[in-house]
């Protein structure tokens, strides 16, 4: 695979501050994101996100009223975290335009990864707050983040019978487009230094993306854990899509509300309060905010390279018809038989 980047082979990773991590030498590998990665349990991460996780699997203790909400990165996080949020708490905090303190609304006002924390991610060495330390709103509800795969989620939370998995996932072409240009908005942020990485090409981050190495990837590897537990446990885990999201708002929030034990009366339907929630919670609302266009989350990440274009199909305008083709057929290929598809609106593949 040709790559501008060099191996940068070291035992932790410089810039997620990890301490002392014991991976072999020469395992560290370029990849699509900020620095290189270390693969751990069949998936790929910064070698200090590696170890939260490992911290997250010895300490972290679901509870029966638990809702983790799961997504590869580049998936619609902010945006489900964000809508689960309003939705759990729809009660406490009225999404209509018309309540009174709308403006003071927590979705407006708070980071939907502060009001939906990671359980398993403190993304600097400051943060010395305990791994499962995920204080929030006080709701029915506690509502918890992971990137994490689903065979290395701490296994209170897939042994517990009544705490539920929301996981939503992309298609893979608009995954690895939206992954490639936050890698490089990442990449150019970060302090000036000799160890930085270069930009990526997209044929590079095509490269790295067709053989697994991203983060929490490889994306098939992670699709498929969750998609499969779904199928066999339809009660605690639900698979969504983003593109079917987007496309029909009100069937998918219905679904998810419902799913969480918060379904929407035949009343809040006639009032409008799933409409009221969506564009709360809405790309257009979102980057409106000002916080999401100037500071950053935990000083660590810029909110504004959170937020790209929330649209669907914008691989059309990056991959040619060559790397169509061969992300297609590597897609049919991992997730044979598993009954799992993406489908795109545009007109079939160039043949091979």
């Amino acid at each position: 695979m040709a790559t501008s980047e060099t191996n940068k082979d070291t035992n932790c990773s410089s810039h997620d501050g990890a301490s002392t991590l014991d991976f072999p030498k020469g395992s560290g590998r370029p990849s699509l994101g900020s620095d290189v990665m270390y693969q751990y349990q069949g998936f790929w991460s910064f070698a200090k996100a590696i170890q939260d996780v490992k911290n997250a699997q010895q300490n972290f203790k679901a509870s029966d009223t638990d809702v983790v909400i799961s997504t590869l990165p580049k998936s619609g996080t902010l945006w489900l975290k964000a809508l689960t949020f309003a939705i759990v708490n729809r009660f406490r905090y009225p999404c209509s335009p018309a309540s009174n303190n709308y403006h003071r609304h927590p979705v407006l006002t708070v980071s939907p990864h502060d009001l939906v924390p990671f359980f398993d991610w403190r993304p600097t060495p400051a943060d010395d707050s305990p791994p499962g330390d995920v204080t929030m709103h006080d709701s029915a509800r506690r509502l918890i983040g992971t990137h994490v795969p689903y065979p290395s989620l701490p296994e209170s939370i897939k042994t517990i019978t009544n705490c539920k998995i929301v996981y939503m996932c992309r298609n893979p072409r608009d995954n690895l487009i939206s992954a490639w240009q936050f890698a490089n908005k990442r990449r150019a942020a970060l302090p000036p230094s000799n160890d930085n990485l270069p930009p990526l090409s997209l044929e590079e981050a095509f490269e790295l993306f067709c053989d697994g190495i991203s983060i929490f990837g490889p994306f098939w590897d992670h699709v498929l854990g969750y998609w499969k537990e779904s199928l066999e446990k339809p009660h605690k885990v639900l698979f969504m899509k983003y593109e079917d999201l987007k496309n029909e708002p009100n069937t998918h929030l219905k679904r998810l509300a419902e799913f969480m034990g918060c379904g929407f009366t035949s009343e809040e339907e006639r009032q409008g309060v799933i409409e009221d929630i969506s564009r709360l919670c809405s790309f257009e609302t979102m980057t409106s905010l000002e916080m999401n266009k100037t500071g950053s989350w935990k000083n660590h990440i810029e909110n504004k390279i959170f937020f790209r274009k929330g649209e669907n199909d914008d691989w059309k305008n990056y991959l040619t018809p060559e790397m169509i083709n061969r992300l297609d057929y590597l897609m049919e290929e991992k997730l044979q038989g598993s009954g799992l598809v993406f489908r795109y609106n545009h007109p079939p593949s160039v043949a091979n």
